[in-house]
């Protein structure tokens, strides 16, 4: 049987989690769903959309739809859902596990790796952030756990745009990409998102692609001369919209966030055994800061792109596609979580290198 692929929503309290999934769970997609939600949500989804007075926690919905709040552990509600997909007793296509406002997506994204019976049954597609703007600026300020999921986020989708003005968002999202330049972002209007922006993202997948906002490289370029490696954007700003500050007063106030990202980059190629043994003690001490990582790497004794990514403690490395003729080999990783030592992940790096 194929993977079941399976998206994590998550976001802050009001964000918007429960108007995007009722709009997935109640439009004529095609695409049948089963909705994982965690009980303790501000708002549960049943109020409007579902009879909840049933005494079993699955609920079917017209259009194929399956619902079911979760009072136990994540994976024995998704073993259960398998195996009555396989029994022919419940009929979905993939699963959306809406987490709690107040939820670290870390460890229900490990769920997908660590336990052999859901990973040979599912595929974790993404996990998506929603960002309330109108209230984002105090909650990140305020909530290590809002930082958190911003940076996990494979795609945030940033509600409520339309409360605030240009400005404001403007330094949002410029801070955002600070915390975490690998996810895409976009205002979104009351759940109104193309479902195609929303499933089957790939967002972990070991693809030769490290999509980081290219205006978030040249921030990092035009400022140093270092050849080997890119210093942190926390170090030193210098985004467009800081050159025509008025009076000082610039509308991008610095924030440093305790979720912070950074962009390594290395010319020579990898020596793979020292970087295997380097990124192994990192990850055994830091594991728990370290929100998302990836990297497509040149290495030492292969034509070949090694693409290796991880969350937490967890790494997974896989051989890419040939370096293309005349393609630059240039290995280049990025980091995201919390208050990580950049100086000691650099210099044990560039040790790494051949």
């Amino acid at each position: 049987m194929p993977l079941i692929p399976a998206t994590i929503l998550t976001g802050f309290l009001g964000s918007g989690k429960t108007t995007l999934l009722k709009r997935v769970l109640s439009e004529a997609h095609g695409q049948k769903i089963a909705v994982i939600e965690n009980e303790f949500g501000e708002e549960n989804i049943d109020n409007e959309i579902l009879v909840a007075d049933t005494t079993e926690n699955i609920i079917q919905m017209s259009n194929g739809c399956i619902c079911c709040t979760i009072r136990d552990d994540l994976r024995a509600t998704l073993q259960d859902l398998a195996a009555r997909k396989r029994k022919g007793e419940l009929d979905f296509d993939r699963v959306v596990i809406e987490t709690t406002g107040l939820a670290d997506p870390g460890p229900v994204a490990q769920t997908f790796f660590m336990d052999d019976e859901v990973a040979e049954q599912y595929l974790l597609d993404s996990i998506l952030t929603l960002v309330d703007a109108k209230h984002a600026a105090q909650q990140l300020n305020d909530r290590q756990e809002a930082r958190r999921q911003v940076g996990f986020a494979d795609q945030i989708f940033i509600s409520k745009a339309d409360l605030v003005g240009a400005d404001e968002l403007d330094a949002l999202m410029h801070r955002l990409k600070h915390m975490n330049p690998r996810a895409p972002m976009r205002p979104v209007h009351f759940g109104e998102v193309a479902l195609k922006e929303v499933f089957d993202l790939r967002g972990f997948n070991l693809n030769a692609k490290l999509d980081i906002d290219p205006d978030f490289l040249q921030a990092d370029d035009h400022d140093h001369d270092h050849a080997h490696h890119d210093h942190a954007p926390g170090e030193s700003c210098d985004h467009p919209s800081h050159a025509h500050d008025h009076g000082g007063q610039g509308h991008h106030h610095h924030h440093d966030d305790d979720v912070k990202s950074f962009v390594y980059r290395a010319t020579r190629p990898f020596n793979p055994a020292k970087l295997e043994d380097f990124l192994g003690a990192v990850v055994q001490v830091y594991g728990p800061r370290m929100l998302r990582y990836k990297g497509v790497l040149a290495m030492e004794g292969t034509d070949r792109k090694v693409i290796f990514q991880g969350v937490h403690q967890l790494m997974g490395s896989d051989l890419g596609p040939a370096w293309a003729e005349g393609e630059p080999r240039v290995s280049k990783m990025v980091f995201i979580g919390l208050d990580l030592p950049k100086d000691i992940l650099v210099q044990g790096l560039d040790q790494s290198l051949v």
